[in-house]
């Protein structure tokens, strides 16, 4: 992922309250053996002390490529919009001038996966998982050996992805002046589609950290 200075994360917290406020789904990318594409599996995750948890179904193909390279990336992207190019012509220049660009977060972790396969492990996995996704704790325990989770252990493997790095970025046009920003975030706003709003919310909340950018 290409990082622009003025795209990178101010600092780790940033992007930690991003995943934090319910970015919780994004993409596993594995190395494919030798003439073998990549695979890539959408799936929701649950971070911890530097480790992202995830389950997966048993035949799923993804278990082979982490067996041979257990060297894996996990992407979350959000709170994207695209931004037309007349939003984006310099002052005095026809709207039509304008370059259109993309606005998102995402944040890439590198990290080592390991894989759990112990069926008390499996059951401590998905119970962080749902005390994560329903902490009003309407589901039975999961527990070894007993119903309704028991038996269906056996279908699913477990990941621990081990995190070694992250990178971080939030492309908003920071590198732009304060009014150029502040009026994008009000046409995305007016705008009102898909994930505008959230997106506008980055831009001003960057906007009221970051003021004009300064090399």
């Amino acid at each position: 992922m290409f990082i622009q200075p003025w795209d990178a994360a101010l600092d780790s917290a940033e992007w930690q309250t991003w995943i934090a406020g319910g970015h919780d789904f994004g993409l596993l990318s594995v190395n494919g053996r030798p003439g073998r594409p990549p695979t890539v599996v959408p799936t929701h995750f649950v971070s911890g002390d530097d480790e992202l948890l995830i389950h997966l179904a048993r035949p799923n193909p993804v278990w082979e490529s982490i067996e041979y390279d257990p060297n894996v990336t996990f992407t979350v992207i959000g709170d994207y919009a695209f931004v037309p190019g007349p939003w984006r012509a310099k002052s005095g220049t026809p709207p039509t001038d304008g370059v259109p660009t993309s606005y998102y977060a995402a944040v890439e972790f590198t990290c080592r996966a390991h894989i759990v396969d112990d069926p008390r492990q499996k059951a401590e996995l998905l119970s962080r998982q749902l005390a994560h996704f329903q902490p009003e704790g309407d589901h039975a325990p999961v527990v070894v050996d007993q119903p309704p989770y028991g038996r269906m252990l056996s279908g699913i493997r477990g990941l621990r992805l081990e995190v070694t790095d992250v990178r971080a970025k939030f492309k908003y046009d920071d590198h732009k002046p304060v009014e150029h920003r502040a009026a994008a975030a009000d046409r995305l706003t007016a705008r009102g589609q898909g994930l505008d709003a959230p997106t506008a919310g980055q831009q001003l909340r960057r906007l009221d950290r970051i003021g004009t950018w300064n090399p």
